[in-house]
């Protein structure tokens, strides 16, 4: 069997967004044996797919970590034995291992990450407000580069034998996902809480926060102590039985974050809320739909592909302008 080998650190969602096109791949080219090479946090991602699709998990803040750290990685990994290197990260890191990989003769592939469409997205003036190519088929490009074109096929990853708790015929589930890394993509937690409030009083429903971390989690248990029917989303089976609870859910409601693209993959309905980003950037969840994503259309937006940037106004118009009764209404429950 041939042998490939996928490349993709960074978060967690731009990870699981990877995974429709492995998946598809694995489908497609069933005498290909593929391995996915990523953070230990993605692996139960890969669990679910096709068994020529394997993984390995890289320890980039330990055994792995700085020039000396890839290489021993290339040897832990076995790296010199794969044909074909797929890398869907392109950073510093992943340019090394691709160089290693181009001494020894294998054929090798980069994603292109549209950086000019981007750039002309997010600029201050004359933005160009073009939809750029998904992550999907900037990864499946990469993919098509090596000989392996791809239909996209994939619908959703299924988790059920991990469920904890099953929700009966009657009830209703929604998720809500209110944290992310940056300021830009965080819609405020006193209006996020008027949304929990209204959905609290909802006859036969139960609202999971999602989150992690010491601060969330004390915001998490201090909105489920005031009120009804609203309790965090943990498990003990760690992220597989996170994922087996959105896969019951109604709908979820998240930040464009890595929550989305994890309900995403288990075919959840995913009502999105966008400040500095846009789905215009590429990366919106999988099969999610554009009318289910609240944006406010503001001349500064989106003024970051990723989030990370300052507000330029300094007052976040473009979350606190988004009203509670707006997002209730889009979730179609009220």
């Amino acid at each position: 069997m041939k042998k490939l080998l996928v490349i993709r650190f960074s978060a967690l969602g731009d990870i699981a967004m990877t995974v429709p096109v492995v998946r598809d791949l694995a489908v497609q080219y069933p005498d290909l044996d593929i391995t996915m090479l990523s953070r230990e946090m993605a692996r139960p991602l890969f669990e679910r797919l096709p068994k020529n699709v394997h993984f390995i998990a890289a320890d980039l803040k330990g055994r792995h970590k700085g020039l000396f750290g890839l290489c021993r990685l290339w040897r832990d990994a076995h790296l010199s034995d794969f044909d074909y290197i797929a890398d869907f990260h392109d950073v510093l890191r992943t340019h090394w291992l691709r160089t290693e990989g181009c001494l020894r003769r294998k054929k090798i592939a980069k994603i292109d990450k549209g950086r000019k469409g981007k750039k002309a997205l997010t600029r201050q003036k004359s933005k160009v407000l073009v939809q750029q190519a998904t992550s999907f088929e900037r990864y499946a490009k990469v993919l098509e580069q090596l000989g392996f074109p791809i239909k996209s096929q994939f619908v959703k990853l299924d988790y059920s034998g991990f469920c904890e708790t099953q929700k009966t015929d009657n009830e209703t589930w929604i998720g809500i996902a209110p944290f992310a890394k940056h300021e830009a993509k965080v819609y405020p937690l006193e209006k996020n809480e008027q949304v929990i409030k209204a959905l609290s009083e909802r006859k036969n429903t139960t609202i999971f926060i999602f989150g992690g971390g010491k601060e969330e989690n004390e915001q998490i248990e201090r909105l489920c102590a005031k009120y009804n029917h609203v309790q965090p989303a943990k498990s003990h089976q760690g992220l597989k039985g996170e994922l087996a609870l959105m896969g019951q859910l109604d709908v979820m409601l998240s930040m464009d974050s890595a929550n989305m693209h994890l309900a995403s993959l288990v075919g959840t309905r995913v009502v999105s809320i966008w400040g500095g980003t846009h789905p215009f950037a590429g990366f919106l969840g999988w099969n999610q739909k554009a009318e289910d994503c609240i944006q406010l259309d503001l001349s500064c937006r989106p003024c970051s592909v990723y989030g990370n940037n300052p507000c330029l106004r300094g007052d976040y118009a473009c979350m606190n302008g988004i009203t509670p009764e707006q997002i209730l209404e889009k979730l179609g429950l009220s």
